[in-house]
């Protein structure tokens, strides 16, 4: 594994201290703006049971894009919750693909000063969590450093978000980190899980958060039904 960027090393470092959502999402587009070369970021969330919501943009420039986004229902943030795969425009105006978002594109020239646009998505597994934006005022790619560094932030941000929103109180370890915990629900309920998926603890254990997250539900309620054989976890089940 290479060395980690200087965004995704920030985000390591992050202490849990009661921070809540937008304390975190600020957190987030606050490291990535200092470290990535870039003019301002957003996070918004998305869920299956919650509208879309910003939870933090740096600037007003950063938020103008977001409502422009969910306005129109189209852009590189719209594509990234679609598609589940970053999407990175380093020249708004030149840009072939900005021909998929013709109202985006053109709101964009009219209202804002923004030339290339990076939309990373929080994805965990097959749930998309939300999507990380950035921007630049003037057009220009990511460096090859950079983009690793933003989609391991992304990755990173994401296992954020799943332990604040599923477990609150932090009686499952820290930001980052995987054991399973003290309690038996826990080890039980992850048991369980990689079994029906075939996958390893560490995936199932993210799989019951990710649920929990979509699903606005705390981690160990989740735990439960599981142990209870109420809840049963398929590949393709959010």
């Amino acid at each position: 594994m290479g060395e980690l960027g200087p965004v995704t090393t920030e985000l390591l470092g992050v202490v849990r201290d009661g921070t809540d959502d937008k304390a975190l999402a600020a957190r987030i587009c606050q490291a990535c703006v200092r470290g990535l070369g870039v003019d301002g970021a957003a996070l918004s969330l998305l869920t299956a049971t919650e509208a879309r919501q910003t939870l933090w943009a740096t600037d007003p420039v950063a938020e103008r894009l977001e409502e422009l986004q969910f306005t129109l229902n189209e852009g590189a943030c719209m594509e990234a919750a679609r598609t589940g795969a970053p999407v990175l425009v380093p020249d708004l105006h030149h840009c072939t693909r900005t021909t998929r978002w013709p109202l985006f594109a053109a709101a964009v020239g009219e209202q804002t000063a923004v030339a290339a646009l990076f939309a990373l998505p929080l994805q965990w597994g097959a749930i998309n969590l939300g999507v990380l934006d950035l921007y630049r005022a003037v057009p220009g790619a990511l460096s090859e450093a950079e983009r690793l560094d933003a989609l391991a932030a992304a990755d990173t941000a994401a296992l954020m978000l799943l332990d604040q929103r599923t477990d609150p109180d932090n009686r499952f370890g820290g930001w980052l980190d995987h054991a399973l915990g003290s309690r038996a629900e826990i080890h039980q309920a992850t048991g369980m899980v990689l079994v029906q998926l075939a996958v390893s603890a560490e995936d199932a254990l993210a799989r019951m958060r990710a649920h929990a997250f979509v699903h606005q539900r705390l981690l160990i309620e989740v735990a439960r039904d599981v142990v209870a054989r109420r809840l049963v976890f398929t590949e393709d089940m959010m």
